[in-house]
């Protein structure tokens, strides 16, 4: 009777190494991590079951990303691209990420060669369509994105061997979107919620983003940019990650205004690395 070494097949494909930098380097995401490894489990048993010569069906590879801006959707694509090339699902590995700008045309005849273009460029990776819904216009009679929705279907069915697609977006409109369009919801296996960060896991990542930069929070610091988190995510339009990158990027800002109007003083790597309570509180403004 044949028989496989699991843990060989599972060290072969690094998929153990990619699945701890998804934990490393995305903060929170757990039920996302949870799908994220569900999924790679399937498609590496369902290889080495082909391997052996057992009869399987290709699982579906396409999927939905549903969530609130800078939850980390991209990100995760990113590392799916990783996974499915690592285990041959894909035979380039890349991720193209594309709006509906890239996908519709604005006269009769531009749209067909715009999306094909795009697909073309996509085939061996996988394709990732941002507010997916934005598609599809039925208000609009002169719109084409109906178009352009048609020829991913055909490529969705006919080369599911070649391209992955992961449409995105926010969730009530992408519910809205599949119920309006049954086709694309039927070729959709994986559907994945991105939760909102809390306080806490937004605090961690701003920590995360100024280490990068060679930043540091003083204590008051970061009390003062959890109150401004604490308080930013009750106001409209908060973007989870992005809004927090928006803050540290005007709080470096202010750093480097404060230490400039105080020129003539000697400056060691303390004042240039370090931000300040103060650096947060300036701004009463909350975008």
């Amino acid at each position: 009777m044949n028989a496989i070494n699991l843990q060989e097949e599972y060290a072969k494909t690094e998929i153990a190494k990619l699945l701890n930098l998804l934990d490393e380097e995305l903060v929170g995401l757990a039920p996302v991590k949870a799908r994220i490894r569900e999924i790679a489990a399937l498609l590496l048993i369902d290889k080495l079951r082909k391997n052996l010569g057992i009869t399987t069906n290709s699982p579906g590879l396409h999927m939905s990303f549903t969530g609130s801006p800078g939850t980390g959707k991209t990100a995760v694509g990113l590392k799916m691209a990783d996974i499915l090339f690592q285990l041959g699902y894909v035979k380039k590995g890349h991720l193209l990420t594309v709006t509906r700008d890239d996908l519709v045309g604005q006269y009769i005849g531009h749209t067909a060669p715009k999306t094909k273009e795009v697909l073309k460029k996509a085939v061996g990776g996988v394709l990732f369509i941002d507010e997916a819904y934005y598609l599809y216009k039925p208000d609009n009679e002169r719109d084409y994105g109906s178009e352009a929705i048609e020829i991913l279907l055909q490529v969705m069915e006919n080369q599911r061997d070649e391209l992955v697609v992961i449409l995105a977006g926010y969730k009530e409109p992408m519910d809205r979107f599949y119920e309006s369009n049954p086709g694309l919801s039927s070729r959709i296996t994986n559907h994945i919620d991105f939760p909102d960060y809390s306080v806490d896991e937004l605090v961690t990542i701003a920590k995360m983003m100024l280490e990068e930069q060679q930043y540091q929070l003083t204590p008051q610091a970061e009390i003062a940019l959890t109150d401004y988190i604490t308080r930013r995510k009750q106001k409209p339009l908060f973007a989870n990650a992005r809004s927090i990158k928006n803050a540290l990027d005007r709080a470096r800002m202010r750093q480097a205004n404060r230490i400039f109007d105080s020129r003539g003083q000697v400056l060691t790597k303390k004042e240039l690395v370090n931000l300040e309570a103060d650096d947060f509180l300036q701004s009463t403004i909350f975008n």
